[in-house]
Order: structure tokens, then sequence, then C-alpha cells
């Protein structure tokens, strides 16, 4: 169990506690000899009292090599767990980081516990320890990062609606690895929900806290503290009685507590005032029904179509039909006889009727992907998207990647891919941008979006000078064991992840005018590690690829 440090200082003295014992022990023996040097040896009663001054400087002296041991044992522990996750983790980083829970205790980990053992090492600097510590340093997550990880888990949460239960005890979809949220794990998810001013993940997770407590789970936070934080919690979800009930433990476990006595007060003032209102002489008790998912309904946000949109991600609202199925067909597709593709064409599946999205079969291969992977490893970096306004790429909260962006100069197999996306489509790829490499860690996500610019955002490629995104080519470059669905909730479609496969679709009509219904969004990842790679086509130089119709949504 990992104690927080003002804990660990309960056990270890510090430094200056250390020196306490070293100047007790030295003035003591000071005083002694100098009183026996003032006629203390005259008076066996007087030298009986240094017998008992010694025995209490050797118990100081005992218990401050107890605290020397006790920090070593320690450090000795800390090597030993860690040794032990370590040799899991590397032996399949990326298995490993599939596991969600993995990856924000990973994150946790560096940004909270490391800090922790530095500081037990500081009491007695170690050299060596604190010079590698601060060389790594840099490196280490910081406390967004931590943070980041925990939304990413709620985030996960909601979209396929699992409770902090299916979390805390590792039990998610294909998942073999032991992976599991302490209490302490919990009541910081609820902690950082909280500080947020989230107080529906906030009670999720606090209630699930208290759930391992009173099973008898080990644990540093205190009851006190995680009943402090559910009570307000619910209080802020509109459950009055509950968040009576759930204060009155509180003041139960802890009758002097700064806050649960005003709280309480507070709590049943306002009750009894809503019942006055109502009419109502009698309070309904509080429900005796544990906190659950769906207890409390989730706070609306500014996505209009968040439900829809989940709900696909979920593989649920998916509007494939019989009749829409009986319309898709397979082929092998020749690039309007290319001849590159002449002698190898590639198989080519229909996805979806209308609007007509279509996925290409070993559309990359695996030392393709692998050498691609290599290529952009060093330079992701958070992932962008363009302001419609002014055209400058920057980050956004409802993009949660890492991408890098590679040019077909920069090696053969980037060239050849481009090559490929324009001998498949027929389109050319001399005004595309560059190849978008992206990678989805924990709960990584891209919220519904479309690719090309609408009317009321007229310069997002302006400066680029080579027109509107008339079509996307999305290549998958790993598999998903679950989630990470490219999903059109305007039209109900789910697209999954296959290794090697890349989907197309157009996202102008060939009028020019925007396709609305090719609004998509990239699902979270729920276990797995994703990776795609994209080119976004541009509408110059495909005036005799592409024509005109004769409508607007021809």
């Amino acid at each position: 169990m990992l104690l927080p440090e003002e804990v660990w200082n309960s056990v270890v003295p510090s430094t200056s506690t250390m020196r306490k014992h070293l100047s007790l022990l030295t003035l003591t023996l000071f005083c002694c000899c100098w009183s026996i040097q003032a006629e203390i040896f005259t008076s066996i009663g007087q030298m009986t009292d240094l017998i008992y001054t010694e025995k209490e400087l050797v118990q100081s002296l005992k218990e401050y090599i107890k605290a020397e041991e006790y920090k070593l044992e320690a450090v000795k522990s800390w090597a030993n767990r860690l040794e032990g996750l370590t040799r899991a983790s590397t032996s399949d980083p990326e298995g490993y980081l599939a596991h969600p829970v993995n990856a924000y205790k990973l994150m946790k980990r560096l940004n909270t516990e490391w800090s922790e053992l530095e500081s037990l090492v500081l009491q007695d600097p170690s050299d060596g320890f604190i010079s590698n510590m601060t060389a790594h340093r840099q490196y280490f997550p910081d406390e967004e990062d931590e943070k980041g990880a925990a939304k990413a888990l709620m985030r996960l949460q909601d979209t396929y609606k699992l409770d902090s239960e299916t979390f805390a005890r590792g039990r998610l979809p294909g998942m073999h690895r032991d992976a599991f949220l302490t209490v302490d794990d919990c009541y910081d998810m609820g902690k950082t929900a909280y500080v947020e001013s989230d107080y529906y993940h906030s009670v999720l997770w606090m209630q699930q806290a208290l759930k391992q407590m009173d099973e008898g789970e080990e644990h540093v936070v205190s009851k006190a503290e995680v009943l402090d934080y559910l009570s307000y919690s619910v209080y802020q979800m509109g459950d009055l009685p509950r968040a009576i009930e759930l204060t009155r433990r509180l003041v139960a476990i802890d009758p002097s507590h700064q806050r649960a006595g005003g709280n309480l007060r507070y709590f049943e003032k306002l009750l009894s005032k809503q019942l006055n209102e109502l009419s109502q002489e009698v309070q309904e008790p509080a429900t005796e029904e544990p906190i659950r998912l769906g207890t409390y309904q989730r706070p609306r946000d500014y996505l209009p179509e968040r439900e829809s949109y989940e709900a696909l991600c979920r593989g649920e609202g998916i509007q494939m039909t019989d009749a829409r199925r009986s319309r898709l067909f397979c082929r092998y597709q020749d690039g309007h006889r290319n001849p590159r593709l002449l002698l190898q064409p590639i198989m080519e599946e229909d996805e979806w009727d209308s609007p007509h999205i279509v996925r290409y079969l070993n559309a990359l291969s695996d030392e393709e992907i692998e050498r691609i992977k290599e290529l952009a490893k060093p330079r992701l970096a958070r992932a962008t998207v363009r302001d419609p306004k002014t055209g400058v790429l920057t980050t956004a909260h409802y993009r949660v990647s890492k991408s890098a962006w590679l040019e077909g100069e920069e090696d053969p197999v980037i060239e050849r891919v481009n090559q490929r996306i324009e001998d498949i489509t027929g389109l050319t790829t001399q005004t595309a941008e560059l190849l978008q490499i992206a990678n989805y860690g924990v709960g990584g996500q891209y919220e519904p979006h479309f690719d090309f610019s609408r009317k009321d955002e007229p310069d997002a490629f302006k400066t680029l000078g080579t027109g509107n995104r008339v079509a996307t080519f999305l290549n998958y470059m790993s598999d998903v064991e679950a989630g990470g669905a490219t999903v059109f909730p305007d039209f109900g479609a789910a697209i999954y992840p296959r290794k090697g496969t890349a989907v197309f679709w157009y996202n102008l009509f060939r009028s020019g005018e925007g396709d609305y219904r090719t609004r998509h969004a990239a699902c979270p990842v729920l276990v797995g590690s994703k990776w795609v790679s994209n080119k976004w086509i541009h509408e110059r130089g495909q005036e005799f690829r592409r024509p005109c119709g004769l409508t607007e949504v021809d």
C-alpha cells in the first residue's frame, strides 16, 4: 500500500527530526559528563539517575536506528513492487497500456507516487537516485496528465455505460490482465471530478471507494474524507434525503468534523423548506438502494448528438437494414485500369450505400505499417484541429490523440502509400495534405466533426490554396480489442478498425457543396491502442478526375 507523504512522515523521521535525536543524544551525554565531573559521582542516588538517562538514550538511539530500518524496508518494498510492475509492462508495452486502468495508474504512479518515493529518499540524501530522478523528471507526466487519464476513464464510463465497479475490478471486454483500482485510486478519481465541479462522476467514484472500504479493503484515505466529498456531491445532484443520510454517517464517525455539522443543519433546513412548499409534512426516508450508474441523470453538454453518437460507439442504433445490406457488394478494383493495379487489383467492399463508403482490404502491409509508425513515433504531438475562423491548427478537448505528419520525400514507404491512394481513388494527391498518423491512447477519441469546411468558415483552408477537402482516405494500422469505431451519427453507421484495411468516402458532392451527412467521429478506445493514418484529398487538381455534376447533390 502506497502511503502519502504525511503518513510516511509519521513513520520515518525527517532529516531535521533525526538531527534532533542526535543533538539530544550529544547534549545529554555532555550534560551527563559535566554532571559527573561536578560531583555526581559523590552520590550513588544521583548516579542511579544516570542509569535511567543512559537507558533513555539507548532507547532514543534504537528508535533512530529503527526509523532508518523502516525507511530502508519501505524503499525495498517499493523496488520489489515496481520491479514486478515493470517486468509485466515492458514485456508487452502496448498490450499493457491497452488496458485503460493500467494507463491511468501509470500516469498516477509517475506523477504522484514516485514523487513520494523521492521525498522519502531525500530524507537521507542519495545522490545517485536523486540525480537519476532529476535526469528523467523532464519526461515524467505531470498533474495535467494524471487528470487527463482520470477523465479518460470517466469518458469511457459514460460512452460504454460501464459502472465504477467494472473499472475498479478490471472487468473490461476482452481483457484478462489483472488491473484493479484500490479504494485510494477510486477516491482520487472522485476528487479529480470534484475539483472540476463534475459532481456526477464524483458521486460514482466516491461511492465506489466507500463500497470497497465497507468490504474491508485496506486504504489510506479515511472514511470521513470519502463521506465528506460524497455527501456534498450527492447534494449537488439534488438528492437531499441521501445527502442528509450520508452526512449523518459522517457526523457519527467524526462528531468534530469542521463542516459536517453545518452542512447537516443546512441540508435539513433546505429539505424542510422544500417539504413545506410541497405541503408535505412527512419526510420520505432516503432510499437504501446503492448509488450506481443511472441513479442520477448525467448532465447534458455542448454536443447535440451525444446520445446517438455514444449509442453507435456501443453498437446500438446502427441503421443497417436487410434492404440496405442487399445493396452492398464486394469487388476487385483496378483503379479504372490503372497499370499499377491491373495485375493485382485491390479488394473493395461496400460499407454503406448512401453516402457511399467503401473499405479496401490489404491497403497496407504489416511492414509498411511498422515503418510508418517508426517514422511517426519521434514526432508524435498532441493532435490539432484547424480553427474554422483563422485556419490555424490548434488543440481541442474533443480530440484526444497524438499525431504526426509525414512527407512523401522522407521515405519510400510514404511515397508508395501516397501513390497507392492516388491509384485506388483516381484522385491526385499532389494537392492533398501530408499523410497524418494518429495514435489514440487511453480513452482516445475525436468527437463528431466534419472533415470539410462549411460556408460559415470560408478561410479554413485558405492558406493551403488547394480548396476544400473533397475526400477522406483513412488507413487502419491496428486492430482494436474494444471501442475505437468510426461512426456516422447522421445515418447510423459504425465502421470498425481492421488492421491493414482503409475506408474512403467523399466529403463533397460533385457540385462542391458539402455532404453534411458525413459528420463522423472516432469513438473512445476502450481496450487497445488505435493507430490510423489518413490522407485528406483537396479539390484542386480534381477538375478532370471528378467532374462537376449537373445538380447540387450529384
